[in-house]
């Protein structure tokens, strides 16, 4: 079994990164978590929108292995969101 980064799942929310070879001889998880290998889970994250070089939006994108202590987790759509609100739009000069 290969040591890599697990997201903890408590309650629908990532509230630990471990390395773990998934083995549960070697480390038992909490009880009742699910835990999921980052870098193989989706997750909504924030990105910018440029335009001429400049960022006028932010929208969530979908990326893999970028899973977040914090982050919520959605069972039907499988895919990881950010606690994070969206970035304010930069100042332009």
């Amino acid at each position: 079994m290969t040591i890599q980064n697990y997201l903890i799942i408590e309650s629908n929310v990532v509230t630990n990164i471990v390395l773990w070879d998934g083995n549960p001889d070697t480390w038992q998880p909490p009880a009742g978590s699910i835990q999921l290998i980052d870098a193989t889970t989706s997750a909504l994250i924030w990105e910018a929108v440029a335009k001429d070089g400049k960022t006028i939006d932010w929208v969530l994108v979908e990326e893999v292995g970028l899973g977040d202590i914090g982050f919520t987790w959605n069972e039907t759509t499988q895919i990881l969101t950010t606690n994070q609100p969206k970035p304010p739009i930069p100042a332009q000069s």
